[in-house]
């Protein structure tokens, strides 16, 4: 009891925070198969361009709703957990120097990520070829595999480019040991002039993701063997992580974040710009939709353009609900939050084998996804807490019980 009373309201905010993203990825994950907009039928295993890396599994039963619902985690998710995560960068390489620093990322990050797509991702694709395999053995499937020109790694993306992130910021500080300082200079505007900072990371991250987006489209990924990442994306992510990390350098129990900041006092505002700007974009991507190929420059700039605006919107909509409501210590969440990072790592598998055991029924896709959810919520938090009891993975998977992070 404590501990907890000397951690501030930001930091215990945020310490739950990273605990509820864990189960909208669930549920983001759970409800892909059931998509009205996916094809009739599975797309084909060994023919290109591989769509069903990002749908592994494509059931007959589908809903609009659990449509709009990825449709919104796609916009801001990702960008929001690249943000949470440059929050503790400054203070964690401060105080470890470099060579921990960079040593304690490639254990929690490079070590889970190798393990994980070169073992786990091939046992949690093989539903995904018997929907459309000819031969449906073991054996099959493997060679199959071994023949795809790349190496599936599902939502491990994140961490290789999480990786590259925190190993720039390493090489960074070698070069110039002060930049996290400056960049809490900087952040100290949000304190004063919040509409002057917030407009500088709402042009930063225009400047980035546009020019990306009109070069490869918003939707196109690359794959280079194991490592994957959406083309449009990546220098907005970075943008949002400097952003997070100039805010950590700075100090998150005041400022932007504290709990008399500008996201805590007009939470109902950011609030209604989440909203709209989340209902702004799903009208313009509609319109380039209808579009095709026919979509003019302007439009497209337009939709881009919209992306970022809801992005920015429903990071900053999210952040403040969390500042203002969550900041109380829930002893359920306790497991959860110890639990989490082991839970992304694992929980694809158990997804994809779920989902494929629910297409046979007829129900309501509503249904398949909230079985598929809490059977993945079950079974993957259930198999974090076995494998934190083996020494050798606790040090990878396991968060530590103390708050995310002291206020200064």
């Amino acid at each position: 009891m404590a501990a907890r009373r000397r951690v501030g309201r930001t930091s215990l905010a945020i310490d739950n925070l990273r605990a509820y993203v864990i189960l909208l990825v669930l549920a983001f994950h759970s409800s892909l198969a059931y998509l009205a907009f996916l094809p009739a039928h599975p797309f084909a295993f060994a023919s290109p361009p591989f769509e069903w890396v990002a749908f592994p599994i494509i059931d007959h039963d589908r809903s609009i709703g659990l449509e709009l619902f990825c449709a919104w985690q796609d916009v801001f998710l990702m960008t929001l957990f690249f943000f949470l995560s440059g929050l503790f960068t400054w203070p964690s390489l401060k105080r470890k120097g470099v060579a921990a620093f960079v040593g304690d990322r490639m254990q929690r990050l490079g070590l889970p990520f190798a393990l994980v797509v070169g073992l786990l991702m091939p046992v949690a694709q093989y539903p995904t070829y018997l929907q459309t395999a000819i031969e449906p053995g073991i054996g099959a499937y493997i060679r199959a595999f071994l023949a795809l020109p790349l190496w599936p790694c599902g939502p491990m993306w994140f961490l290789w480019l999480l990786l590259g992130a925190d190993l720039f910021a390493a090489g960074l500080y070698v070069i110039a040991p002060d930049w996290g300082d400056r960049l809490g200079r900087m952040a100290e505007v949000a304190e004063t002039r919040p509409v002057r900072y917030l407009a500088g990371l709402l042009a930063a991250s225009a400047i980035a993701y546009v020019p990306l987006a009109l070069a490869f489209t918003p939707e196109a990924w690359g794959e280079v063997g194991p490592f994957s990442l959406q083309l449009s994306r990546p220098l907005h992510y970075a943008v949002y992580f400097f952003a997070g990390a100039g805010l950590g350098a700075f100090g998150i129990e005041r400022g932007l974040l504290g709990p008399e900041g500008a996201l805590v006092k007009y939470w109902r505002m950011w609030l209604g710009l989440a909203l709209g700007t989340f209902a702004l974009w799903l009208g313009v991507t509609a319109l380039t939709v209808e579009a095709q190929s026919r979509v003019s420059a302007g439009l497209q700039i337009i939709d881009d353009l919209s992306f970022v605006l809801a992005c920015f919107g429903n990071c900053l909509g999210i952040l403040a609900l969390t500042l203002r409501f969550a900041a109380k210590w829930q002893r359920w969440l306790d497991s959860l939050k110890q639990d989490a990072y082991g839970m992304y790592l694992v929980h694809y598998l158990f997804v994809i084998w779920l989902q494929y055991a629910l297409l046979p029924p007829n129900l309501p896709a509503i249904v398949k996804a909230g079985t598929v959810f809490i059977g993945t919520l079950a079974l993957s938090w259930g198999t974090t807490a076995a494998w934190r009891r083996l020494p050798a993975l606790a040090a990878s998977i396991a968060v530590s019980r103390r708050a995310a992070a002291r206020p200064p």
